[in-house]
This record gives structure tokens, C-alpha cells and sequence, in this order.
């Protein structure tokens, strides 16, 4: 069996991306990984082949990004160039914001295995975890918040990146034959120093609205406006993370005080109109 690990980065060091450790966080289960790296303003693409002289096993591919590509779709875009350079029986994608914790590779790998033989299996769906504001809250509503997405595809011409990137599905737009797996993805995407933060969500408003709604959606932005639903983070993180977590510097104040209490936040949460966006129903 063969694994092929695979992400993509563009000014990853500008946006304090944690890409370097989420490389790192699933490499052990990779024979090889690929990096799509995007033209950058900044010294990525410098880290990045330095962290290939370090780990042989990883190949950049460099590529000019469309930016003028709306609705997300140059994220999708350029994570189908670096599934395409895959080689391996499957393709285990990471964003450069998501972490594999060690305590998980036995389990993935022992899925990789019992399936690969099993053709009807298209891929193995991960539970999710989102960190907020700081390394110590997560996010605790399953209406708003994503909580399953498939990381592990088979390689297959039949199978491609969607939409923003955050899922896979066939190229009619159908969905993945999926199995769900006892494992979970840590999603760091916000936490990052504040100004930071408020820049790229920003920036990257704009790769999915332009003009006069893209100007109305980042007016309203406010760093942190998704409290309310937050709790204590009581578990490790990937060993990858250590020194960037030691290295952590703000401050964030999650409110719990203001909170309702846990009972109360479960029934409003039940009742709430879904408004996250379920990988099982696309």
C-alpha cells in the first residue's frame, strides 16, 4: 500500500499559517507528499524546500494561482493539480490550517489497509475539531461548524477536489462512497495573532465575492464574532504544534461568562436552522 499526502500553500507565512506542521502531522503515514505552492509575497516557498532538504519524501510543484476565480474555486483548483501529481493507493489531503494528532495513526492506518482492497470505498471521512481565538477554546456549535470531511481519497480519475476545497466528489458533482472513521482533524484556521486573522479573512473574501458584496461582507468583519458557543479544550495537541503554541503571544478573551449555560446553549443549538454545511448532503 502506497499513501500519497498532498496540500497547497500561497503566502502561508504572511497569513501565519501553520503549514510546516501540518505537513509534518501526517508525513509518518506518507511514502510521498506533494505541495502545491502558489506565487507568494513571502518566503513560503523558501520554507517549504527547506523542509524537503529535511524530508526527502516531500515534492513541490509551483504554480501562478487564478485569483480571479470567484466562489472558491482556485483553492479547488490547485488541489486537484497536486492530487493529479499523486501517486500512491490513496491520497491523504491536508489543509495548511489542519493537523493529524499522532495518537490517530494507528487508526488510520489500519483503515487505509482494511480498505484497500474494497473498491466500493472511496474515501475516509474524519471528524473535526475547531479551535477558536486561542489553542485553548473550541468551537461547540455543530449547526454553523463542519463537523465531518473526508481527508482520504482513492486515486481515481473519478474523484475530484469541490468547490472551495473542502470536500471531494466525483466530477459530475455526485457524492463519495465514504466510510467514517474513528479519527479527528484539529483545525487551527482561527487561531492566529488578530490582526493576522482580520487580514486574511479579508483577502480572502475576495476570492469568493467581488465588487460591491465583497466590500458590504468584509465591512461587517470583526475579529472573534462567533462567540457564544465556545468550550475548554481539555485534550493535547500534535506534538508538531508545540513550539508554535509556546510561541503564541495574544490575547483572547472567550466570554464564558456570558455564555448560557450548557443546557440552555444544546436546546438553541437543536432548534437552530442548520446553516453549516454537511459533506453528506452535497
Amino acid at each position: 500500500m502506497k499513501v500519497s499526502g498532498f496540500t497547497i500553500i500561497r503566502n502561508g507565512v504572511y497569513y501565519a499559517y501553520p503549514f510546516r506542521e501540518a505537513i509534518l502531522s501526517i508525513l509518518p503515514l506518507c511514502d510521498e507528499f506533494i505541495v502545491n505552492v502558489g506565487e507568494s509575497d513571502d518566503n513560503t516557498l523558501e520554507e517549504v524546500r527547506q523542509l524537503s532538504k529535511e524530508y526527502p519524501k516531500i515534492r513541490i510543484i509551483e504554480s501562478k494561482w487564478d485569483m480571479s476565480l470567484k466562489g472558491g474555486t482556485v483553492l479547488s483548483v490547485e488541489t486537484n493539480k497536486a492530487l493529479k501529481e499523486c501517486t500512491g493507493d490513496w491520497c491523504f489531503y491536508i489543509q495548511s490550517d489542519e493537523l493529524l494528532h499522532e495518537k490517530y495513526y494507528g487508526v488510520v492506518k489500519e483503515e487505509m489497509t482494511k480498505c484497500l482492497n474494497n473498491k466500493s470505498i472511496e474515501g475516509l471521512c474524519f471528524k473535526y475539531i475547531h479551535f477558536y481565538g486561542s489553542y485553548d477554546y473550541i468551537q461547540d456549535n455543530y449547526r454553523k461548524w463542519y463537523v465531518k470531511e473526508v481527508r482520504i481519497v482513492r486515486k481515481s480519475n473519478n474523484i475530484v477536489s469541490w468547490g472551495d476545497a473542502l470536500d471531494f466528489k466525483h466530477p459530475d458533482g455526485t457524492k463519495l462512497n465514504y466510510k467514517m472513521i474513528d479519527a479527528k482533524i484539529y483545525h487551527y484556521g482561527w487561531v492566529r495573532p488578530p490582526d493576522t486573522l482580520i487580514t486574511k479573512r479579508k483577502d480572502f473574501e475576495k476570492l469568493y465575492n467581488e465588487g460591491e458584496k465583497a466590500e458590504k461582507n468584509i465591512s461587517g468583519f470583526q475579529n472573534y464574532d462567533d462567540l457564544g458557543n465556545l468550550k475548554k479544550f481539555t485534550g493535547t495537541h500534535p506534538a508538531v504544534m508545540k513550539d508554535r503554541i509556546s510561541k503564541s503571544k495574544w490575547d483572547f478573551d472567550p466570554q464564558l461568562d456570558k455564555q448560557y449555560p450548557d443546557w440552555i446553549r444544546a436546546v438553541l443549538i437543536f432548534i437552530q436552522p442548520l446553516t453549516k454545511r454537511f459533506s453528506s448532503k452535497k
